[in-house]
């Protein structure tokens, strides 16, 4: 079990990690691929993404990292960037959630999810001198500029990238607040910057901003006209580390549980040409995994192609520290233009990988496995991937279990009234439908649960317009101690079929009631469809370690004892109701804190009868996670009891 404790001493909660059968012991080892919207149909459709999160489970993959940003749009729908720029999502993508979907699938099937903020810095790919892109467009103050004024570019001819300047204040907290918010919005297990973020081509540096920077740091002197005088070059370096740190310590402060990771070019050419120290952020453990680029320029032959593999493994590693190893993994190309890797080239570097202690790789990109009737996903699902693997930094535990699906037809969805074969495709077969006449109907659907955690609670939605279906279907989500809270599921829409969140709730180990479904109020000659629910854990909600009471809501025995039940509904927009359980009359404080541990709503401050109360929140607060934290005020009680304390999150 880990403690979360911030600097203000407010105890925010105990999460454990989901212990792993003793009867499988599986290798530790990351097994990952980079999933991009370019040259490449998988984030195209909902259907796509759960055929290649199928696929990649069954392969032995265990982490994937989607694309959320590139060429200034992101790829999912961005309240920073629609008040920013305008424009939530990229175009291709709107009306859509692609990172959303991927998050649901992969955790399905027990797949971490880190997103990649592939574009990094860099605001557009531009075709020629005069395209700036709309970022740059709206905000040109943040371009990157040369030592002659003109927006900083690299590699001759266009097209080429053109970059805003990493040491804007407004470009970094920009940035931050992209990341910030991927991690606030979604159930992920982490954040991924690589060869552009952070970093900026060397020739840049003389914006205004950066200029005024290093004279007042400087002794009023402006920058060398040399952009690769070796003291200016650390000054640049050392502005971007600082603002990976502050990157770093946003995500962290927010979930500890989440993996800051890079994916930068190697060092020997990202220093020199983009200003990427990467030595010192492994050094110093600002990132928890360094998965360097060690893409072959040499290609020509597979032997070639090794070869150079080889040698930029070795030189890679040759700037890891031994105790930082169990950070270093490695970036393997396996598909870029014309180039295809071969099967057998693929599994020769992970024994080279292996043979020299790296414990794990990650595949740009997955065309690249499934090309040639997915020659190189089965070269690597029936070799070094055979045998299942937990990713070495969760300490050997699944820190992702897969979720747990219950099929409307299974013995343990218990059925009461009559239903009936629906003959429209579902998760599993074709679903169940009950019409609105008669005895009430229901399917009380009951899952294995692994460990006690809050779970996402999913019904998955079979798509059959008809003016006979209910746009009201009713789902009791039921928690750990029996309590019910009712959502309703429209099943009028069109579209595709999937998964459809309902609800979070705190549930106990073991076999337990999670979710009924019935054809109470679905109005008068509509019909209901029965489908498959699915639970999965949330470590956004870890669950809180009980403080003075363990068993059912009624403690009215227990002398001076005080409680948070929980709050209804949780996620919550924009007000929700934190049930209070007292003992006897005390005088009470029930406080909400940011994750920073500052305060932002008393909720009462002041006496409370005994029995339960439901005292309400309207937040006026960004979305996020927010902890309740209720104590006593009375001096005897509060060195009794300590504080009872729950997980709230926004959602805007």
């Amino acid at each position: 079990m880990r403690l979360l404790i911030l600097a203000s001493g407010i105890i925010f909660g105990l999460f454990v990690l989901l212990p792993v059968p003793a009867s499988a012991q599986p290798a530790q080892e990351l097994r990952g691929v980079w999933i991009t919207n370019v040259a490449s149909a998988v984030m195209n459709s909902d259907a796509s993404i759960a055929q290649a999160m199928d696929y990649l489970a069954a392969a032995g993959f265990n982490v994937v990292f989607p694309v959320v940003w590139n060429g200034g749009y992101t790829l999912y729908p961005s309240d920073v960037m629609a008040r920013t720029f305008g424009t939530a999502i990229h175009p291709s993508f709107v009306g859509r959630d692609p990172l959303g979907r991927i998050v649901i699938e992969a955790h399905r099937r027990g797949m971490e999810v880190i997103p990649w903020f592939e574009y990094g810095l860099a605001a557009y790919y531009a075709s020629d001198s005069t395209d700036r892109g709309a970022l740059l467009t709206a905000r040109p103050g943040w371009a990157l500029r040369n030592s002659s004024g003109g927006i900083a570019t690299k590699n001759g001819a266009f097209p080429q990238f053109v970059w805003m300047s990493g040491l804007h204040p407004e470009v970094q907290d920009f940035m931050i607040s992209l990341v910030t918010e991927v991690v606030d919005r979604y159930d992920v297990d982490g954040v991924q910057g690589d060869d552009r973020l952070p970093a900026m081509p060397v020739e840049g540096g003389y914006e205004s901003t950066t200029v005024a920077l290093y004279q007042a740091e400087n002794g009023g002197a402006l920058p060398p006209a040399d952009f690769r005088n070796a003291s200016w070059m650390r000054w640049r370096a050392d502005k971007l580390t600082g603002f990976l740190r502050r990157m770093r310590d946003s995500v962290k402060a927010r979930r500890s549980h989440l993996i800051f990771s890079t994916g930068p070019s190697e060092y020997a050419w990202g220093y020199p040409e983009y200003l990427q120290d990467s030595k010192t952020w492994v050094d110093s453990a600002i990132v928890d995994n360094f998965i360097p680029q060690l893409y072959p320029t040499n290609r020509s032959t597979p032997q070639e192609t090794i070869n150079d593999y080889t040698f930029r493994l070795d030189r890679a590693l040759g700037i890891v520290p031994t105790q930082r190893r169990p950070m270093f993994f490695a970036g393997v190309l396996a598909r870029v233009g014309s180039y295809q890797i071969e099967p057998t080239t693929a599994t020769s570097m992970v024994a080279l990988n292996r043979a020299r202690g790296v414990q794990g790789e990650t595949y740009f990109f997955y065309e690249g496995l499934r090309a040639n009737s997915n020659a190189v996903g089965e070269a690597l699902r029936t070799g070094p991937y055979q045998t299942p693997a937990v990713l070495p930094y969760r300490d050997g535990r699944a820190f992702r279990t897969p979720g747990s699906v219950v099929n409307e037809t299974d013995s343990v969805a218990a059925k009461t009234g009559s239903w009936y074969r629906f003959n429209v495709a579902g998760f599993n077969g074709v679903g169940l439908v009950a019409f609105d006449t008669g005895a009430v109907k229901s399917i009380v659907y009951r899952a294995s649960i692994p460990a006690r955690a809050f779970y996402d609670v999913y019904a998955y939605r079979i798509v059959s317009p008809s003016p006979a279906r209910t746009n009201t279907a009713p789902f009791d989500l039921i928690d750990l101690n029996g309590l019910t809270r009712r959502v309703t599921l429209d099943q009028t829409v069109s579209g595709a079929p999937g998964w459809v969140w309902l609800g979070s709730v705190e549930l106990d180990a073991g076999e337990r009631d999670v979710a009924r479904l019935s054809n109470e109020g679905i109005g008068s000659g509509k019909t209901v469809v029965a489908d498959a629910v699915m639970v999965m854990v949330n470590w956004k909600l870890p669950p809180i370690a009980p403080t003075s009471v363990t068993g059912p809501i009624d403690h009215s025995d227990i002398p001076g004892s005080f409680f948070i039940q929980g709050a209804f509904p949780n996620p919550f927009n924009p007000s929700t109701a934190i049930r209070v359980g007292i003992a006897e009359r005390m005088p009470v404080r029930l406080e909400v804190f940011d994750l920073l541990g500052r305060s932002v709503a008393v909720l009462h401050d002041g006496p409370l009868s005994a029995g339960q109360h439901d005292i309400r929140w309207t937040a006026d607060v960004p979305t996020g996670t927010y902890v309740v934290r209720l104590v006593a005020l009375d001096g005897m009680q509060s060195s009794r009891l300590r504080p009872s304390v729950a997980r709230l999150v926004l959602i805007r």
